[in-house]
């Protein structure tokens, strides 16, 4: 095994134990009655200053988006190509088979019959095999004025239920504003909007489109959307990691 392989899958197994030692048992309970969850020092300092590094280097992406030209907000982001960071790789690897109890759970009591497969290889190879062969996994540069506007990040038949977003700058250090803002739409009711408080190399799992909420009826849908406020100065990295590919 060379040098480099063997640090592989140090890392790869570092991040597995960190992604492990989470009470998963809190954050089901959390995603359940707020469809979303942190995970606090999700990444160390060094590796969210190397992660946000990689925007520069264009090898590593396989499309831009600016998102003024599409209406989307302001500020940029781009999507990685295979083969992934090994990071970015590893947080996918590590999360999925823990999340994916999560999703079916709620699957079932929302009528749907998607189940999901133990291993993200086999979701992934699930989507290849239904022509979402391009990765999702993605990095979000903004400055000062840039925003997101709210949205659902949907790319084909074959879709993860939740989404991990990591922040990779430090508010009020490195930035101002730019809050991650949640907002869910319940049935014949106003939208609820709430904001999750990251700090530098936190995670926020979340509902990519709907969550299942008891109701006095039983179980219904709401639909939440996703964005980040006006930064008001400074810059701000995101990692995104979405775990079905697109068309």
């Amino acid at each position: 095994m060379s040098t480099a392989t063997e640090a592989n899958t140090v890392g790869a197994m570092e991040v597995d134990s960190r992604v492990d030692a989470y009470t998963w048992s809190s954050i089901s309970e959390h995603l359940d009655a707020h469809g979303w969850a942190m995970f606090k020092k999700l990444l160390t300092a060094s590796e969210c200053e190397a992660v946000a590094g990689l925007y520069a280097d264009d090898r590593h992406f396989r499309s831009h988006i600016v998102m003024a030209r599409h209406g989307f907000g302001r500020g940029e982001y781009k999507y990685f190509t295979y083969p992934l960071p090994d990071k970015v790789a590893d947080l996918r690897t590590a999360l999925y088979p823990r999340l994916a109890p999560i999703a079916d759970r709620w699957n079932a009591s929302m009528g749907i019959d998607v189940r999901y497969p133990d291993a993200h290889a086999d979701f992934i190879a699930r989507c290849h095999k239904a022509g979402q062969t391009r990765p999702t996994p993605l990095l979000l540069q903004y400055g000062e004025g840039d925003f997101n506007a709210l949205h659902q990040d949907l790319y084909g038949e074959h879709v993860f239920p939740l989404q991990v977003a990591i922040l990779l700058s430090e508010p009020q250090k490195d930035f101002t504003g730019g809050e991650f803002v949640l907002t869910e739409q319940r049935p014949r009711m106003q939208s609820r909007a709430e904001v999750v408080p990251l700090r530098r190399g936190d995670g926020v799992v979340f509902a990519v489109h709907n969550r299942p909420v008891q109701g006095t009826r039983g179980t219904y849908r709401v639909n939440l959307r996703h964005g980040v406020s006006r930064l008001r100065s400074g810059h701000r990295h995101t990692l995104g990691v979405i775990f079905h590919d697109a068309k």
